[in-house]
């Protein structure tokens, strides 16, 4: 079945309001694999606006389950990853005046780059995914790039502002899924999914993963972060694999 994958970067981003230290997103990753997460997701930033590189190294010593760690594809990060190595790396596009990442990572055109780029990588035995929209072009890109795992941004589709609209990014999304999985990736969802559009997936099979962070936290505030994660673990548990 697919699984939970929890994002804490909300966590370090209450804590570096006050650049303080509190809350932990360790404690944070911890209490959500007890309560169900299959893996904890980090994006370390180039201007460190939430998670720290202590963060990383703590969390890359002490996560039971798996460590993802989002990160553009920049030298510095590719040195990062060497040294933590966290069990997948997800390269994702990355602007400094963004409250988020805003959409998928244009692969095409930088097929022999990034391939060149997550050869140490993938030597190290570390696994890769990219994300990205859900475009054909992308995806075959993907496959030439030589990564196991997509990440299909599913923003526009949360972010829709009509009936219409939204199912016509599902749509995207749905027949994304379908080609990635014809191209033998493994299909990874996320960004904007909640405890009410996440059942639009409800009959979608071939996913492995659902990566899942604001609204989890959000949550967190007036339920506790483990019912929060058993919340929406509980819901994915009922999805097809």
């Amino acid at each position: 079945m697919p699984v939970l994958v929890v994002n804490v970067d909300h966590v370090a981003t209450l804590r570096q309001a006050r650049m303080g230290t509190e809350p932990d997103p360790l404690t944070a990753a911890h209490l959500a694999e007890l309560a169900g997460a299959r893996g904890i997701i980090v994006h370390l930033r180039e201007d460190r606006r939430h998670i720290q590189d202590r963060d990383l190294d703590l969390l890359a010593q002490t996560v039971q389950t798996k460590l993802h760690l989002e990160m553009a594809a920049t030298e510095e990060m590719h040195a990062i990853a060497l040294r933590t190595k966290p069990h997948m790396v997800c390269l994702v596009p990355e602007k400094r005046r963004e409250l988020t990442t805003e959409g998928g990572l244009n692969l095409i055109g930088n097929e022999g780059k990034l391939r060149d780029y997550l050869a140490d990588i993938h030597e190290a035995g570390i696994l890769s995914s990219l994300f990205i929209d859900a475009d054909p072009d992308q995806i075959t890109a993907a496959v030439e790039i030589g990564a196991k795992y997509v990440e299909i941004h599913t923003g526009h589709f949360a972010d829709a502002a009509s009936d219409r609209e939204e199912a016509e990014e599902l749509q995207k999304i749905l027949r994304g899924v379908e080609l990635g999985l014809d191209a033998g990736l493994k299909v990874n969802l996320g960004h904007g999914l909640n405890y009410v559009n996440i059942f639009h997936f409800a009959h979608t099979s071939g996913i492995s993963e659902y990566s899942i962070g604001h609204s989890i936290m959000a949550r967190a505030i007036f339920t506790g972060i483990s019912q929060a994660v058993r919340d929406m673990a509980e819901i994915i548990k009922t999805f097809p694999q």
